[in-house]
């Protein structure tokens, strides 16, 4: 990579990570996976930064990227392996809305493509074609899976008139 492209790409991460890392949470669930997320998303991305610049939307291909590491780092065994107990040593991103922490849970109870649809669309502003080309479905699966994964939320979450 010649220094003019390391310079737009380093313009890129910069403007862009603190949203990447929002996106990878909010697929994970846990601060630490996110950071490994994003930082795989990045090292792909520097690789394949002209192939990414070039593309018509470079943030719904960052977005692509960024899922399917989410998605097939699943796949991989040591994902399975738990090297400690399970805590958190830093606060979760601040969120624009009330009892954040209840969609948080919500989210991490639904099936991580429900998941994927729901954080693309709804907080990465994605839209329906933009975020079937990052999960590489069709917009109607698309349609689908976020009709059913909101249905679940309303049903994980308590209604605003209980509270």
């Amino acid at each position: 990579m010649n220094a003019g492209d390391e310079r737009e790409y380093a313009a890129y991460v910069t403007a862009r990570l603190p949203a990447l890392h929002r996106a990878a949470y909010l697929l994970t669930g846990d601060a630490h996976r996110a950071d490994d997320i994003v930082q795989a998303t990045l090292t792909c991305l520097y690789v394949h930064w002209r192939r990414a610049r070039a593309a018509d939307n470079t943030d719904a291909y960052v977005h692509r990227m960024l899922t399917h590491q989410f998605l097939d780092e699943k796949r991989l065994a040591w994902s399975r392996v738990l090297l400690g107990l399970a805590h958190r040593d830093r606060p979760a991103p601040a969120f624009p809305f009330e009892d954040h922490h209840l969609v948080h849970e919500a989210l991490r109870k639904l099936p991580k493509g429900q998941r994927a649809v729901l954080v693309l669309r709804f907080l990465c502003d994605l839209s329906v074609e933009e975020t079937a080309s990052a999960l590489r479905c069709s917009a109607g699966n698309v349609k689908s899976q976020t009709s059913r994964a909101l249905e679940a939320m309303r049903s994980l979450l308590p209604s605003r008139s209980q509270t």
